[in-house]
This record gives structure tokens, sequence and C-alpha cells, in this order.
């Protein structure tokens, strides 16, 4: 059993402990723990905003630093959050919240990513395009059209591969890759529900 997988049963093993604390505490109390979100203060989405803005310009202005410390610079961030939110709100309403989110917001939002990203990935298209700006055109709307469908994620992997090989030999090719990712794997999903996993998993619910 190698380091990673020792790694992920820890994990594991420390999570399914938590859950039996919480749901421990929930039985000695005669409601569940409630959060009222309309209460909270804008503030609170300042560790948010912080990691975000993290991911955007550590890579630009520091790459060095942001690749070999990006871990911690996340789990600080989520220090700054949960730290004052169990001093205000309580360590049990905290964990029951943090479990909640995991369960039902995070770990599906990850399914349903990994199941786009591992069958889209795995389809091959082959044939001998050129990289000429109505072929590129036609690649982009057809993966603009398609992200709306089976999702911003699926679209970019069936279609970045083809676009990349047709546009192997230009020299100006960069813009191309940049719409590209502007088009199909962010405002092509804005059609419909299904093209966004998030929407999608808030239209479920």
């Amino acid at each position: 059993m190698n380091t990673h997988t020792k790694r992920i049963i820890k994990i594991l093993i420390i999570f399914m402990g938590l859950m039996s604390t919480v749901f421990a505490s929930s039985q000695g109390h005669s409601a569940t723990p409630y959060l009222d979100g309309s209460a909270l203060s804008i503030l609170w989405v300042i560790p948010f905003v912080g990691i975000l803005l993290s991911i955007a310009i550590f890579p630009l202005i520091a790459p060095s630093f942001w690749h070999h410390n990006f871990g911690k610079i996340s789990l600080l961030c989520a220090a700054v959050f949960i730290i004052p939110f169990i001093i205000f709100h309580g360590f049990s309403i905290t964990l029951y919240e943090l479990i909640h989110v995991s369960l039902l917001e995070y770990i599906p939002f990850i399914i349903l990513l990994l199941a786009l990203f591992t069958i889209s990935g795995g389809v091959r298209l082959t044939g001998t395009l050129v990289g000429k700006p109505l072929t590129n055109l036609a690649i982009i709307l057809v993966g603009t059209f398609f992200a709306s469908w089976m999702g911003t994620t699926g679209a970019a992997m069936l279609l970045i591969r083809p676009l990349i090989r047709a546009n192997e030999k230009r020299q100006y090719k960069v813009h191309t890759i940049v719409f590209f990712i502007f088009l199909v794997a962010n405002i092509g999903g804005s059609l419909t529900p299904l093209g966004d996993p998030p929407l999608f998993l808030g239209f479920l619910k």
C-alpha cells in the first residue's frame, strides 16, 4: 500500500469519525444544528475571495512560490474562515455545516466533473482538419453549442485536442485557444442548466 492510499484511508477514517461525532451530538439534542445564512455578514466571503484571487494572481506573479505552496495557501484561507466561524457560531454547527457541504455539495460536484472529464477525455476525434479561420470558427461554435448540453468540461475535453492538432503548424494560435476557453469552457454552458455543473446541481435541487 503506497503513501497516497494510506493518506486517503486516514482522511476517510477522520471524516467518518467526525460524522459519528455530529450524529451522536444531534441524537442528544432535540433539533439538528441550523445556520441562518441570511443573517451572515458579507465579511464572511473574504476568505473565498482570497482563494480566488490567489488562484488568479499567484501563478502569474510568483509561479514558483504558488506551485510549491498552493496547498498551504488554500489551508490558510480555509483556516481564516473556519476558526472565526467556530468562535462566533460554535464548534457543533461549524462541523455540521462542513460535513453537510462536503456530502451534499462538494462531493457530488467533483463526481460530476470527474464523469465529464473521464468520459469526454476518453473519446478521440480524428480527421484531416486544417487550422484555417473558418475551421477554427466552426469548431468553437460547435463546442459552444455542445457545452450547453454536455457540460463545459465535457465539450472542452472533447474538442480541445482536435483544435490543437488542426493549428499545430500555425505560427499565431494562442488567441484561438483563448477564445475556445472563453466560449466553450465558460460562456457556452450558460444556455441551459445542463451546461454548467454547479448550475446543474442547483437545478436538480
